[in-house]
């Protein structure tokens, strides 16, 4: 009897659990919406601010390690600050654009 018992109070809770996937959809779509154009605009200069970035971490951390000697490093370390730089600008809304390099 208790097996029958347990075996019906299983089937219940394995119902419960499942009845919210097995329900037909709502007529509403919940689909977040797109981003408007200013929201992918200002996700693409979030973009390149990170790559900018991961560069310049990435620089630093091969001449700490000594892969990039002194010169060159400081030939490129400006570039890729300048580049972070006008990033942070565009993001901030100083300037409309970023020019692509």
């Amino acid at each position: 009897m208790t097996i029958v018992l347990g075996t019906l109070l299983a089937a219940v809770a394995v119902l419960l659990v499942a009845l919210p996937f097995l329900r037909e959809p709502v007529a509403g779509d919940d689909r977040l919406d797109r981003p408007g154009e200013e929201e992918e605009r200002r996700l693409g200069l979030v973009e390149q601010r990170d790559q900018a970035l991961a560069a310049l971490k990435e620089l630093e951390f091969d001449h700490r390690t000594a892969k990039i000697g002194d010169d060159d490093y400081r030939e490129l370390v400006g570039p890729l600050r300048q580049a972070v730089a006008r990033a942070l600008r565009a993001i901030e809304g100083d300037q409309p654009r970023i020019p692509q390099e």
